[in-house]
């Protein structure tokens, strides 16, 4: 075997040492064998966000509100037509992780923007 050892297949981790002919991960405790034909990948769909009519999202986009939004454990309300930047994209029911100006950082649901 070479003096360099692949990195784990799952995790990308460099961290990897030889037991007997199998290459063990010691952060996500995968182990395979390095002879094998085709080493097991495992890529994570791509994540696909629509606002409210269709519109591909993706982080950086400016999306705009299109219904008043009670903010939860406060009394303030964000309004229609305020403009937010998205941070990034995240998985789950509130897939917008945004800033909203005077408010702060929150999460939104993608049904209730729309692509500015």
């Amino acid at each position: 075997m070479s003096d360099v050892l692949p990195p784990c297949p799952q995790c990308d981790s460099a961290f990897i040492y030889e037991d007997g002919t199998l290459l063990v991960c010691p952060e996500c405790g995968h182990e395979w064998n390095p002879q094998a034909a085709s080493p097991e990948i495992h890529e994570q769909p791509e994540q696909v966000v629509k606002d409210a009519h269709g519109n591909r999202l993706e982080a950086g986009d400016t999306v705009t509100l299109i219904k008043d939004l009670k903010i939860k454990g406060s009394s303030s309300v964000a309004k229609i037509g305020t403009k937010v930047k998205i941070n990034r994209l995240v998985d789950g029911d509130h897939n917008i992780d945004c800033k909203m100006t005077g408010i702060g950082a929150m999460m939104l649901k993608s049904e209730f923007v729309k692509k500015a």
